[in-house]
């Protein structure tokens, strides 16, 4: 007979950005959180305030209160930094759950790491922009071992409505990466074609609203069609982070010999746009290099 392992039920979540802060307020709502930190700890006390959560005299004592850890930052580095940080206080069976987009090989070496100290660990990366992670509805790609997986189940459905397993530790972030790859080439086609129409002197709102109900229509086009017309590029995924996912892709497929126009396009014109400080606006602000792309397109024939 199966022992069936208890359910994660108090949740300590370490990252509290743009999809970090949804995701404790979503696991609260259904009584799973027991503290929140980050690594600017006024951004912590503020949700400590705003949830009434228990104040703990100090770290180890909530971390050996809690089941789970469940982390959402930016980059590989500030992971391995803050597993670090707090592995030693967690308990035997405890177990931590990244959100975060890094590499495959990052997470793989955290779960041997933390395998030692019979700790679990589950790569689970989330996509759905935040959008998504505010309204609970983020679709969750899973790399774990499957009994631990189970354990999550009340918590990934808390913050998801599209819940995968994907396989063993590593298989959730090779589906994120995956998934960056379609976001970048879609991102590429809807900017590009805007660009063209605006170019044409077409009526955009009626350009959006005949693409959507077509073969053409898409996530991306119907979210952010209007509002990159408009030149508003605050809501959404920040560009600096599809860039930086980007490049842990490039880095992944050049171990393999193997290259995508899509992702080297993609680190090459969002750079462009880190380059002038443009990293904190949506990925939708990629529609600026390709009006210019026309524009310089123009001037050539013009010249010709």
């Amino acid at each position: 007979m199966t022992t069936k392992l208890p359910l994660l039920k108090n949740v300590v979540v370490y990252g509290l950005g743009a999809m970090g802060r949804p995701i404790a307020r979503n696991l609260h709502e259904h009584g799973l959180l027991l503290g929140v930190r980050n690594r600017t700890s006024g951004v912590a006390t503020g949700i400590i305030n705003e949830l009434n959560l228990t104040e703990f005299e100090d770290d180890e004592q909530l971390y050996t209160q809690a089941d789970c850890v469940l982390t959402c930052v930016s980059a590989d580095q500030d992971l391995l930094d803050i597993v670090d940080e707090f592995k030693g206080k967690l308990n035997p069976g405890s177990v931590v759950i990244d959100c975060s987009t890094v590499s495959a090989e990052t997470a793989k070496s955290i779960a041997e790491d933390l395998a030692k100290s019979a700790i679990g660990f589950m790569d689970a990366p989330i996509s759905g922009g935040v959008e998504g992670a505010k309204n609970g509805t983020l679709s969750v790609m899973v790399g774990a071992d499957f009994k631990t997986y189970k354990r999550a189940d009340d918590l990934f459905h808390s913050i998801g409505s599209q819940v995968t397993y994907m396989g063993k530790v590593g298989q959730g972030q090779a589906t994120k990466a995956v998934n960056q790859v379609l976001v970048a080439g879609v991102a590429q086609a809807v900017t590009e074609s805007l660009a063209y129409a605006e170019k044409c002197n077409l009526p955009m709102e009626k350009v959006i609203e005949v693409l959507s109900a077509g073969a053409a229509g898409n996530w991306f086009l119907d979210k952010r069609g209007i509002t990159m017309t408009r030149n508003e590029f605050v809501k959404g995924f920040k560009l600096s982070l599809l860039h930086k996912d980007l490049k842990i892709i490039r880095d992944s497929l050049e171990k393999e010999n193997e290259e995508s126009q899509i992702v080297n396009r993609g680190i090459k014109e969002y750079g462009e746009l880190l380059d002038v400080g443009d990293g904190d606006l949506d990925i939708s602000a990629l529609i600026k290099i390709k009006r210019e792309q026309f524009h310089n397109d123009k001037e050539a024939n013009t010249e010709e």
